[in-house]
């Protein structure tokens, strides 16, 4: 097996202009080769989208580990983490879906749960297995990026959150970390009523689901669990769904521009908000005006 160079790869989508904080994404296009895997400041996971058959090879720790290239395996790379070497053997091209998790996401759950510190780097090394999980949101992921919603950010940031604890649950080298369950306090109707209301107070503001959960004075994972049973459909997507609602009244009452109301949504260009306005009511931003204008 010849010496490995580095790996050559096309970007074929990236999230790098919506916004997101705390989860990067890029979907990459590798033909056949093999390349060197250098060590990652953030914690990195590589899910298989498609792709003929191959396998990849890597040295970790100098054990050789070998993957079939199935759709849906996963690769992860922990923080600091590096292959002494690694190889890719394909037929032709496969597509792979990056995602890049920064140390402070790991922090948050240390904080939430009162879990050991450095917890990014105790994720270990995975190569090319099945994590029905991580694939789920993942692809969820992936389709944000290929059409923005009004609720972008706030669900990369839940995304990033739901991956990290599922590296820790069941990847994690020490073993399995079990977060506990909160049972003291549910979302009864007097926090559901504050956090709607909140909602409809910072439409125009970039709300992030901690926001919400402080105001329902509950941590994130429980409050995300406890608002979709109460309202159902996640945080993200009822800020984006009232987003929405707003902008068609705002539309219909004329003096404010599509493009302002694209800013004012949330969404990261006139295209994107035009997109997800059509899906959402079968016009587009013009035509509502046109149709249903005072």
């Amino acid at each position: 097996m010849q010496k490995a160079q580095d790996q050559r790869y096309d970007v074929l989508q990236s999230s790098s202009e919506l916004g997101w904080s705390n989860l990067f994404a890029e979907v990459r296009s590798y033909g056949r080769g093999g390349g060197t895997h250098p060590a990652d400041p953030e914690t990195k996971i590589a899910i298989l989208l498609d792709g003929s058959e191959g396998i990849s090879v890597c040295r970790i720790g100098g054990s050789w580990r070998l993957s079939e290239h199935i759709p849906g395996n996963v690769w992860v790379k922990p923080m600091g983490g590096k292959y002494d070497e690694g190889y890719t053997a394909t037929a032709t091209t496969i597509r792979v879906l990056n995602l890049h998790l920064t140390a402070s996401v790991f922090t948050q759950l240390g904080d939430y749960y009162g879990l050991p510190a450095a917890l990014a780097r105790s994720v270990r090394y995975v190569c090319g297995e099945q994590d029905e999980v991580v694939n789920q949101v993942g692809l969820s992921v992936l389709s944000e990026m290929i059409t923005p919603t009004a609720a972008g950010r706030m669900f990369a940031e839940t995304a990033s959150l739901l991956l990290a604890a599922r590296l820790l649950h069941a990847h994690w080298d020490a073993g399995s970390v079990r977060l506990p369950i909160e049972r003291r306090h549910r979302l009864d109707e007097r926090r559901l009523r504050r956090v709607l209301d909140y909602v409809e107070e910072h439409l125009a503001d970039d709300i992030a689901v901690a926001d919400l959960a402080n105001v329902a004075s509950l941590s994130i994972f429980y409050f995300t669990r406890a608002f979709s049973a109460a309202v159902g459909m996640p945080p993200h997507r009822y800020v984006s769904q009232r987003r929405l609602e707003w902008a068609k009244t705002m539309i219909a009452a004329g003096g404010t521009s599509i493009a302002e109301m694209a800013f004012v949504c949330g969404f990261s260009s006139q295209s994107s908000f035009t997109r997800a306005f059509r899906r959402a009511t079968g016009l587009t931003p013009a035509m509502y005006r046109r149709e249903f204008g005072s």
